[in-house]
């Protein structure tokens, strides 16, 4: 999916997807993305260069420290992008959610805010064995 929205965009699907990490949590330094997205700091360079070209995102320097780079994304242009290229899926999804009955729905809700949980008990644990790796 992140691969056809993005060529449908002119970006990459690893691009798109990770645009979209922007567009959730907003304005965030370099180091911060890189954190999030287990990046490497040359991966988040090369990353913001190619979105910063296409003027979906921009670099501030931090007014206190200016080696801290934030990147700023473009939420205007992003949303003026994506908007047309999801509308189709988003209808469908639309009418698929209205398909089901309002127990279907809370099994389906309960299921992923349980997995939800799991994959967030999964990182915290894979963290909690890197913090020992490097002590």
């Amino acid at each position: 999916m992140h691969e056809t929205i993005g060529r449908k965009a002119g970006l990459s699907g690893t691009d798109h997807k990770y645009l979209g990490f922007l567009i959730e949590k907003g304005q965030m330094t370099a180091g911060e993305f890189s954190a999030l997205t287990g990046l490497t700091t040359g991966a988040v360079t090369g990353l913001i260069d190619r979105l910063e070209k296409k003027k979906l995102v921009k670099r501030k320097f931090d007014k206190e420290d200016r080696r801290k780079v934030i990147i700023v994304p473009n939420t205007e242009k992003i949303m003026s992008l994506f908007v047309p290229l999801y509308k189709e899926f988003r209808r469908k999804s639309e009418d698929l959610i209205a398909s089901f009955s309002v127990e279907e729905i809370n099994v389906i809700e309960a299921y992923f805010l349980k997995s939800i949980q799991i994959m967030n008990e999964t990182i915290s644990e894979e963290q909690s064995v890197d913090q020992v790796k490097r002590q």
